[in-house]
């Protein structure tokens, strides 16, 4: 297997990981606020990352790798995760499917400005047609949202476009879990403080599903998914492996329609075909 064959399939099974974070973060606000949720995610998953950099007794990263670090940690760890939960305050879930579809197309560029990749032009073809299959497919859905929603959820992809592409190129050097584990540790003490701050008075009343939910985003989310994400990005290419988030939208619906049994429908169908064939489009010309 050749490496940008073993980016794509390590890519696409950290867009699966991540595809199960919509549906466990809809059960864990059940009982828990966004912003403890965001925050606490971070701080199990910095922990769990600490425990595995000193069992495996990797070194502390280069002093030119700390700027890289932080860039990752702002945008993966704090930024996209407060900015969407603070967003989805203000929009609805379905709404935001809007901006998460203009992702792949940021993490391309942010690749192209930072990795220094050049794609060939019918590359960006693909890529726009993917982002508008599911811009519309969101819309479609949409009941609306907010301009102050908006603007955090614009910021929150770009953010998360920039941290996409730097953790890639990190991971080059340092290993994928290796990355994500440095920075998930340099932003403890903020979400440790968040956490603190957003503690719920009474923590027994949470149910198990809501347990659960908590469960899925600090180990897969925020920790395992982006071993393998990052891997991919690092061995298939940041513009191309990235497209393949196109098609977490549609995966997180189709989890969403089996473990809390929401309706699919035929358009949801249609647009993750079209999606799956630009996808292979721009596989092809990346």
């Amino acid at each position: 297997m050749d490496r940008t064959t073993a980016g794509w399939g390590s890519g696409f099974l950290g867009m699966l990981i991540f595809s199960g974070s919509l549906p466990a973060t809809r059960v864990a606000v059940a009982s828990f606020s966004p912003m403890f949720l965001t925050s606490a995610r971070a701080v199990i998953a910095a922990l769990l990352g600490g425990l595995l950099l000193v069992a495996l007794r990797q070194k502390p990263p280069a002093r030119a790798d700390l700027t890289p670090l932080a860039i990752v940690a702002l945008g993966v760890v704090v930024g996209f995760p407060l900015l969407t939960a603070l967003a989805l305050q203000r929009v609805t879930a379905a709404h935001s499917i809007v901006f998460i579809g203009l992702l792949p197309l940021a993490t391309a560029v942010f690749g192209t400005l930072r990795g220094g990749e050049r794609p060939k032009p019918a590359f960006w073809l693909f890529a726009t047609l993917g982002a508008s299959t599911v811009v519309g497919f969101a819309l479609s859905r949409s009941g609306g949202g907010s301009a102050a929603g908006d603007l955090m959820m614009l910021a929150a992809v770009l953010l998360c476009g920039l941290g996409y592409a730097e953790g890639a190129s990190l991971s080059r050097r340092l290993g994928g879990w290796q990355v994500i584990s440095w920075a998930l540790l340099l932003s403890l003490p903020l979400m440790a403080t968040l956490t603190l701050a957003t503690l719920p008075q009474n923590l027994s009343a949470a149910g198990a599903p809501a347990w659960a939910g908590l469960a899925y985003v600090s180990v897969f989310s925020m920790l395992i998914g982006f071993v393998f994400w990052y891997r991919g990005l690092a061995l298939g290419g940041v513009a191309g492996v990235g497209q393949l988030q196109l098609l977490q939208p549609f995966f997180g619906l189709l989890l969403a329609a089996l473990l809390l049994h929401e309706p699919i429908a035929w358009t949801m169908i249609a647009s993750a075909a079209l999606v799956v064939l630009c996808v292979a489009g721009a596989k092809r010309f990346a």
